[in-house]
């Protein structure tokens, strides 16, 4: 019988892409948000029964803006992530620094 030994996501995450405070793990970390953040824009958007071309009318931008946020292919601007939640979803955005 193998004695198989147990690694942890984080230590996983470690080994393939790095610590943080290293520059491979903090690039890793800045893509992982924002693909989390285009996630939640689909998400919010697809709860409130609006395609890509309803959302981005409501906000004043174009179908292939929202859609590269959602598929983590653009940055974002803050000023125009506030109008995508404010104006397009209806909600308001709150922002948390940890450091």
């Amino acid at each position: 019988m193998q004695n198989k030994k147990s690694t942890s996501f984080y230590s996983h995450l470690d080994d393939q892409y790095g610590k943080r405070g290293m520059a491979a793990g903090e690039q890793f970390e800045e893509e992982f948000e924002a693909f989390k953040l285009g996630a939640m824009i689909q998400e919010l958007r697809r709860k409130q029964g609006l395609t890509q071309e309803q959302l981005a009318t409501k906000c004043g931008t174009t179908k292939t803006y929202i859609s590269r946020i959602e598929n983590n292919a653009s940055d974002i601007r803050l000023s125009r992530l506030m109008r995508i939640v404010r104006e397009g979803l209806g909600g308001n955005l709150k922002l948390s620094v940890t450091v």
